[in-house]
């Protein structure tokens, strides 16, 4: 169990989730001093609004939280996680609760008590809660701690989790779950015809890699993740402004996506065979940099001609995707924070799906709304794929134009896949600009939650 969990037996202090409909119950329910004291304060049930009640030596005997009512369309279903950022430490329960909500406003408390202190003093304490009756604790703590462990990669400088810290962390999952991990690194990337990603990394002091994580049965439907590992980007020859190089240790979300929904699979012993692939590499500059104008070969045999090194991503997982999709799994995912047009188009909150499968897009859409971590699908519109055209090679790694940047950068990939029955891409954003319920500023797992739901639907679950 995560240790922001607290056994159901703990003496715990009661939290009253507030609607405008539900107020006048709870209200009557609170004892008289209790009541006068809200109304002295003018507590009023408005979303995010936070009281804590005292008993007769004053310390907290309930605290009262106004979430959104029933019928709001701008509901925030994890409000609840932004009492851990309010409430003093000890130990609570939720005793109120609208229906139907109980394992969302656990999640989302759990959640928002993450911190990332790995450079700063730790502090001791914090707040727990006790599991609503009917929760599945288990399951909320292999979620959390996945996600936990993404918002760690992504938050760690490159100085400390380069392409050699991204295959550590691979390898840890690996021992953890008795998963078999091979790695090819530097020119051995050439011998075993995964030329673009020896091109993309090749310039950094530390060697580019291809990070392959293998788990379950041999003949269980296989899922294969590929989560785009640049540990940073200065965008290489083509360089970026500092201003943009600001969060571009956060250009390894991808991976850290992979490898939080890779955990919560193998923790769940769903029945799968799980594989994840991972291109780790550095976007940096030196007299080994590949260039604008040259003309790389794909593993796939497509050639490619580099028309801006500052996507380096959609190379790296070119190669990475072909690889997957040699023996034709049943779905390949790819997650990768791709490209600024995402952002532009849905903001940070919205990452953009691409598949053709329209069953899968529905599923995914469902599910996303479901467990409060949504996406939203844009089309593959082939049209645009003309943008794409080089006079020199068989595909350009940039558009002609500055239109449809994340559908033409979704449709390059697109190429390197056929074999597999299915096949979706997320353009992730990996982090939180500011800190909302349930989401601390920061490194953030972007769509894992989603796939992991429709995984557990498809396929259930071992036991």
């Amino acid at each position: 169990m995560h240790a922001l969990v607290a056994a159901i037996d703990t003496p715990s202090i009661a939290v009253h989730l507030v609607q405008p409909e539900s107020w006048p119950g709870v209200r009557d329910s609170l004892p008289a001093s209790a009541r006068a004291f809200a109304e002295a304060h003018g507590f009023a049930p408005k979303p995010g609004r936070y009281l804590a009640l005292p008993d007769a030596e004053g310390a907290i005997a309930a605290v009262l939280f106004g979430i959104d009512p029933a019928d709001s369309r701008r509901a925030d279903p994890f409000l609840a996680g932004k009492l851990p950022g309010l409430l003093p430490e000890g130990t609570y329960h939720f005793a109120t609760l609208p229906p139907g909500t109980a394992e969302t406003a656990t999640l989302a408390f759990l959640l928002g008590a993450y911190r990332f202190d790995r450079y700063r003093d730790k502090k001791d304490g914090g707040c727990r809660i006790v599991l609503p009756e009917g929760v599945d604790g288990d399951e909320l703590a292999r979620i959390a701690e996945a996600v936990m462990l993404g918002r760690d990669l992504v938050n760690t400088p490159t100085n400390d989790l380069g392409p050699d810290g991204i295959e550590e962390a691979i390898r840890a999952l690996g021992t953890r779950f008795g998963a078999e991990v091979r790695t090819i690194v530097g020119d051995e990337l050439l011998k075993q015809n995964l030329p673009m990603i020896h091109a993309v990394g090749r310039a950094s002091a530390v060697p580019p890699r291809l990070v392959d994580l293998t788990w379950g049965a041999a003949d269980a439907p296989k899922i294969t993740l590929v989560g785009k590992g640049v540990a940073f980007d200065t965008g290489g020859l083509d360089i970026k402004p500092s201003s943009a190089m600001l969060l571009m240790k956060k250009d390894m979300g991808g991976a850290a996506a992979a490898i939080a929904l890779a955990q919560m699979i193998m923790d769940a012993r769903l029945p799968v065979r799980l594989r994840l692939i991972v291109p780790a590499v550095e976007n940096a500059i030196s007299g080994a940099a590949f260039r604008p104008g040259d003309i790389l070969q794909s593993r796939k045999g497509i050639t490619v001609e580099i028309g801006n090194t500052d996507a380096e991503g959609r190379l790296i997982l070119a190669d990475a995707l072909a690889l997957a999709d040699e023996e034709a799994p049943e779905l390949i995912v790819d997650f990768a924070t791709l490209t600024g047009a995402a952002r532009v188009a849905l903001g940070p909150d919205l990452p953009p799906l691409f598949t053709r499968d329209e069953g899968l897009a529905g599923d995914l859409q469902r599910l996303g709304l479901a467990v409060n971590d949504p996406l939203w699908r844009l089309p593959l519109w082939g049209a645009y794929d003309s943008m794409l055209e080089s006079k020199v090679a068989q595909v350009n790694n940039v558009s002609s134009g500055g239109f449809a940047g994340a559908i033409t950068a979704a449709l390059f990939l697109q190429r390197f896949v056929e074999k597999a029955t299915a096949y979706a891409h997320l353009d992730i954003y990996a982090w939180n600009p500011s800190t909302k319920p349930g989401r601390p500023e920061g490194g953030e797992v972007q769509g894992a939650r989603a796939l992991y739901a429709y995984l557990r639907e498809r396929y259930g679950s071992l036991g």
